[in-house]
């Protein structure tokens, strides 16, 4: 049994692979305090609930937020017996090295997704994001990350807003009825999607003339539906891209000999 935990800068996911399918998977909030005996009672608790009777005796981790690995290693270490693969460091081997400048740093959850969008819709990818940053990751001809965008996240930007802006209130995210809005939070609204529907549009149609070639669009994270309701603004929504990535990474370094 396989755990895969992907951490990110608002929500962490741990999801189970019992070799042939993903048994379940939860979320909770990104809290680096938390400790790994809380992560284990928090974890037990709902396979309990599950009733998921399952030995877990593989682990694998990506994260944007360095202080939580530390914990997320012990809990692998003490509770289930394991030495986690931590993706991004140097004992987690990757099918296809990031092709960067050298000295730069890639997030994990960037080469993950890049992984994962090539083993399920080809070469040449845009893959797009929507998480607290709305990133773009440019996928190669052999499925190698070979650069991107990162652009503040949509939640970022109105949380900003209504910071900067104290008439202003705090609006949850959604398509409007129209774009000319006739009130303060559809106005918002309004200009925070169809803003985004037009940064996703103008960013992806450069990249692909930049690469000199067409480029799927394929759209993960927490706002990706929403955004996924434009009509031809993306070729896929895949919402388990990232868990998928993980599973795929840890069959490279298991069949590897490196697990």
């Amino acid at each position: 049994m396989l755990l895969c935990i992907d951490t990110g800068n608002t929500n962490s996911m741990f999801s189970i692979w019992d070799g042939e399918k993903f048994l379940s998977t939860w979320r909770i909030a990104t809290d680096h305090r938390r400790t790994a005996d809380e992560y284990y009672v928090w974890l037990r608790s709902l396979m309990g609930l599950h009733q998921l009777d399952v030995t877990i005796d593989q682990c694998i981790i990506s994260s944007t937020v360095p202080r939580v690995v530390f914990n997320l290693r012990v809990l692998c270490n003490r509770y289930f017996d394991t030495r986690p693969l931590v993706v991004g460091k140097p004992d987690c081997l990757l099918p296809a090295p990031p092709r960067v400048d050298p000295g730069a740093v890639v997030g994990p959850d960037r080469i993950v997704n890049t992984w994962a969008a090539f083993d399920r819709y080809g070469p040449d990818l845009t893959v797009v994001d929507f998480g607290t940053a709305t990133t773009f990751d440019v996928v190669g001809h052999d499925g190698a990350y070979v650069g991107g965008v990162i652009a503040p996240g949509v939640n970022l930007s109105l949380e900003a807003l209504h910071m900067g802006a104290a008439s202003l209130p705090h609006v949850d995210v959604t398509r409007p009825a129209q774009v000319i809005g006739t009130n303060t939070v559809a106005c918002i609204q309004s200009g925070v999607f169809w803003g985004y529907t037009g940064l996703v549009r103008e960013i992806c149609g450069r990249i692909a003339e930049e690469r000199r070639r067409a480029m799927k669009i394929i759209a993960t994270g927490g706002l990706a539906a929403l955004f996924d309701q434009t009509e031809g603004l993306f070729d896929s929504w895949d919402d388990d891209l990232t868990i998928h990535g993980l599973r795929l990474i840890h069959d490279f370094n298991r069949e590897a000999g490196n697990v």
